[in-house]
């Protein structure tokens, strides 16, 4: 059995093109996430807060994120997509987080293969109330639980190049080692 991290290569167009794999549908109040050892997909919990996902949100495959995991990313896309769906995406934006003291970075991406999104090329080209939705859906998802996180405004496009360099090196060092990951 592939193991979705591991084994799905991320792509040959990167870094602003690659295969995002998605844990969460848009429109899910249900948090999935890759169990990193095992590669299937375990319900970490529902979310407290009367919110739900306001894009499909994953991870870009072989990456290794400041936060200890693979890097997230939002595909923007009409339709919810299944758990565990590869979708070619193109990176339009990064969103920054602070959770738990750590960076937490969330490339804002479209889905290459939707016609409705796929002619953006940037963040600033999504209507000013979609950016804000997707800020505010972090800011409140863990509100309920007594947690708070701090959510920086979305940055353009250039801004992914770096992140996405640096997450991909980063899983190519830990993966030389032999890293074991948290669960």
């Amino acid at each position: 059995m592939l193991h979705p991290w591991h084994d799905v290569t991320p792509g040959e167009h990167l870094p602003l093109e690659f295969n995002a794999l998605i844990e969460i549908p848009m429109g899910s109040s249900v948090k999935y996430e890759l169990d990193k050892q095992t590669g299937l997909m375990r319900m970490d919990r529902v979310l407290y807060s009367a919110v739900y996902y306001p894009a499909n949100y994953g991870f870009i495959p072989q990456t290794y994120a400041e936060d200890d995991d693979p890097l997230d990313v939002l595909v923007l896309c009409q339709e919810a997509v299944a758990p565990l769906t590869l979708v070619e995406s193109r990176a339009i934006g990064l969103m920054t987080m602070i959770d738990g003291g750590k960076k937490d970075h969330k490339i804002l991406a479209v889905a290459v293969g939707d016609p409705e999104y796929n002619s953006f090329r940037d963040a600033s080209e999504l209507p000013p109330h979609r950016l804000a939705m997707l800020r505010r859906f972090f800011q409140d998802y863990k509100y309920l639980e007594g947690k708070s996180v701090e959510v920086d405004e979305i940055e353009p496009v250039e801004g992914t190049k770096a992140v996405i360099e640096d997450s991909l090196q980063r899983y190519s060092t830990h993966r030389r080692r032999g890293f074991r990951v948290k669960h």
